[in-house]
């Protein structure tokens, strides 16, 4: 029950906000019930006490405060978050999937997804995070690891798969937990993907 422009069930605007837990993402999108104008002078407000900070256009965040000073959430978690709001689903994609997946140290300065929702590109601080519309298939798969393995070879290429490549594809296999699903994920799998990861099935 809305009391009146400022307070619903009894809690204000800013009493809710200041409830939420650290790490966490809020929109400026998440309070309907008040006018968009009230909630942006709000979140302002929160933004300038440094309680909130605005990662992108309608995006806040509750830093978490650490002995280093304040933490962000991460880029993934951001990523969820708008994936949440929206329904829909994202899967990291090219360097993002082989730093997702530890085969690849190198951090990415701009971060690619693919999902079911609309395409957009996002400034995080100094990062771009780029969301693009992906097929279907892409979101078949049952377990995580073969989603996201999927996109990572597809980035790195049949020829770049080395030794250490393949150890490091070889323990993620092994603490899939989900091993009916991860046989029929892996049948799934383009052609040439599947020749490398089938036989890892069985040792």
């Amino acid at each position: 029950m809305i009391t009146n422009e400022y307070s619903i069930e009894g809690a204000t605007l800013r009493q809710r906000i200041e409830a939420m837990p650290e790490d966490c993402i809020l929109f400026r999108s998440d309070f309907p019930e008040y006018h968009t104008e009230f909630v942006g002078s709000v979140l302002s407000e929160f933004t300038t006490e440094g309680m909130l900070v605005k990662i992108a256009h309608g995006i806040y965040a509750k830093p978490r405060n650490s002995r280093f000073g304040v933490v962000l959430p991460s880029v993934d978690k951001v990523v969820q978050a708008i994936a949440v709001r929206d329904n829909a689903e994202v899967l990291p994609s090219g360097m993002t999937a082989l730093n997702a997946l530890g085969l690849s140290t190198q951090v990415p300065m701009n971060y690619t997804y693919l999902t079911t929702g609309s395409e957009r590109t996002i400034n995080l601080s100094n990062r771009k995070v780029v969301l693009k519309r992906g097929v279907p298939k892409n979101f078949c798969y049952g377990t995580r690891l073969i989603s996201l393995l999927v996109q990572a070879l597809k980035a790195l290429k049949k020829e770049n798969v080395g030794e250490s490549e393949l150890k490091v594809i070889q323990q993620l296999v092994s603490k899939e937990i989900d091993k009916e699903t991860l046989v029929k994920d892996v049948d799934m799998m383009p052609a040439w993907m599947k020749r490398i990861v089938k036989p890892m099935l069985t040792t």
